[in-house]
């Protein structure tokens, strides 16, 4: 499970720092309980942002079911994927 708030700092870091190399690791640093990726947005296919934000788009992911994917729950969520957009 992973908190709005969460979700929300995770955002004002990113937004404060922005996207590159080194975000997951900084990430990982951060917030050791949780689970990032980083990719471009333009990999990302079917799923819905639970956050947007000038620069990237946040999504959750679950392993729930042995197998890794988006969801909107956050009940369910295990991890974030920071994706940069293209401004």
């Amino acid at each position: 499970m992973i908190a709005g708030d969460d979700i929300e700092a995770v955002a004002a870091f990113v937004a404060e720092r922005g996207v590159g190399d080194g975000l997951a690791r900084r990430l990982r640093e951060r917030w050791p309980a949780l689970h990032f990726t980083c990719c471009h947005d333009d990999d990302i296919a079917a799923a819905r942002p639970v956050r947007q934000a000038a620069g990237f788009n946040i999504y959750l992911v679950s392993g729930q079911g042995g197998c890794i994917g988006f969801t909107t729950a956050l009940d369910a969520a295990t991890g974030l994927v920071i994706a940069e957009t293209e401004e």
